[in-house]
């Protein structure tokens, strides 16, 4: 096999970057400083998707026709266990940095941490003040 074949044969495989790449919340109060911990973020880094207490290479990548989506087979190890499932990753309707991960019957909708937090409203009167223990 010559070295051009070889590398064209291995480079599916390889990790690579993803127009997903990024930090993204798992919840709206979620600290994006904590990455793959619970109320922590998720991240998608160069084909790598790094979860809650797992690491999946994103491989073999196809895109989803009129969906402007991605289908990828995971290659996740976590937990001192190993396997392989199918997740499809897509932006979010209207919202350019949000994504929305579906994994065999589960779907979640992750806000960017790089895109500000929406700031609380406060509902009271102005001048009303509240007492707090």
């Amino acid at each position: 096999m010559s070295k051009a074949a070889l590398l064209l044969a291995i480079l599916p495989g390889l990790a690579a970057a993803s127009p997903y790449d990024g930090t993204y919340r798992q919840s709206a109060n979620a600290n994006c400083g904590l990455v793959g911990v619970d109320g922590g973020a998720i991240q998608i880094d160069d084909g790598i998707f790094h979860g809650v207490e797992l690491q999946c290479r994103m491989t073999r990548p196809v895109s989803v026709v009129d969906m402007h989506a991605t289908l990828y087979t995971m290659v996740c190890t976590g937990e001192d266990e190993s396997w392989t499932e199918r997740a499809m990753v897509m932006r979010a309707a209207g919202e350019d940095d949000n994504i929305i991960m579906i994994w065999n019957g589960y779907a979640f909708q992750y806000d960017n941490c790089a895109k500000p937090e929406t700031p609380l409203t406060d509902d009271q009167p102005e001048g009303e003040q509240t007492v707090s223990d």
